[in-house]
């Protein structure tokens, strides 16, 4: 197994970040520093190029997949793929702490950033609840829902207990299409409806649903059905 130790000085990702600094390395690169060694004939920055290349050179369509996928590429064990999936979601973390608690959201826009960190990566639909303080300020999110490719349905009693708890004062619904396709189907229009029904009995204001996919988002709000 080829380790990095063993090329030549400029070939050393190592030691190319601590004198130039990271923002100079590829990802594969910078994944390359992450799995440490590569194969006989094929170093570690190969190998992630040729992981990369199968993924269109995307750590977001990189972190969809599993540790039984990464694990069929030659050299790649377990640990390695272990790895590499844990950076992607670091990634997400940091995108995470961004719009974090007590932040205060703008518009549907505000909304869809804080969510799509939670939910870009997932292959079935979940369904999140946004609870938020006076000035739309955020307190906290909790998952409703996580159901198969079919859908996931929301119970309204939990909905109203989790705002309730949090002493929220308005609430945003967010679900993913795992499809891509933002669109609103004929039970998004039902469940918005009844949640909006639930929130006025209650006295709290259902600020927006938005339906989101990995880089796109539809808002009811937005869109003048709220």
């Amino acid at each position: 197994m080829e380790s990095i130790k063993t090329w030549a000085l400029d070939d050393r990702p190592r030691e190319k970040m601590e004198a130039h600094g990271a923002d100079v390395l590829s990802k594969a690169e910078l994944l390359a520093i992450l799995v440490g060694s590569g194969i006989p004939g094929k170093s570690a920055v190969e190998m992630m190029r040729e992981v990369l290349s199968d993924y269109n050179d995307s750590l977001k369509l990189l972190g969809k997949a599993t540790i039984e996928d990464l694990i069929q590429y030659k050299g790649m064990g377990k640990a390695k793929a272990i790895t590499i999936l844990a950076a992607c979601q670091l990634a997400n973390e940091r995108l995470k702490e961004e719009l974090g608690p007590r932040q205060k959201l703008k518009d549907a826009k505000d909304a869809f950033l804080y969510f799509r960190p939670r939910m870009q990566d997932l292959t079935v639909e979940e369904c999140h609840l946004l609870m938020l303080s006076p000035g739309l300020k955020i307190i906290n999110s909790v998952m409703l829902s996580h159901g198969g490719l079919a859908g996931a349905s929301v119970d309204l009693r939990e909905l109203l207990r989790q705002a309730l708890l949090a002493q929220a004062t308005s609430v945003i619904l967010c679900h993913n299409h795992p499809s891509g396709n933002v669109n609103p189907s004929r039970e998004d229009d039902t469940l918005t409806a009844r949640v909006a029904q639930a929130c006025k009995t209650m006295g709290i204001k259902f600020q927006d649903h938005l339906i989101v996919s990995d880089d796109k988002y539809y808002s009811y709000s937005e869109q003048g059905k709220l």
